[in-house]
């Protein structure tokens, strides 16, 4: 569990790019493949769990009525599944 905690956001998506590859060439055996499976999902939780963090941190800047800045939490702000208007 130390490498995790050493680990970093770069570093696990490097991480899994590579294990994509490898996998997708087929060329792994398949203990092998399922091990790399494993190691993949673990640091796919790893990276959802620093993006989280990262958008907790992250704030909309907005100005109210008087025209002063505010910030708000920016899942208050415009999801990306509702912006597919053009």
């Amino acid at each position: 569990m130390s490498k995790e905690k050493k680990l970093t956001f770069e570093a696990a998506l490097n991480r899994l790019e590579e294990i994509a590859r490898l996998l997708e060439s087929g060329e792994a055996p398949l203990e092998e493949s399922l091990a790399l499976y494993e190691e993949g999902m673990k640091l796919i939780e790893f990276c959802n769990t620093k993006l989280n963090e990262a958008a907790k941190k992250v704030q909309k800047l907005t100005r109210n009525s008087e025209g002063e800045f505010q910030t708000e939490p920016l899942d208050s702000a415009e999801s990306p599944s509702s912006d597919t208007e053009s």
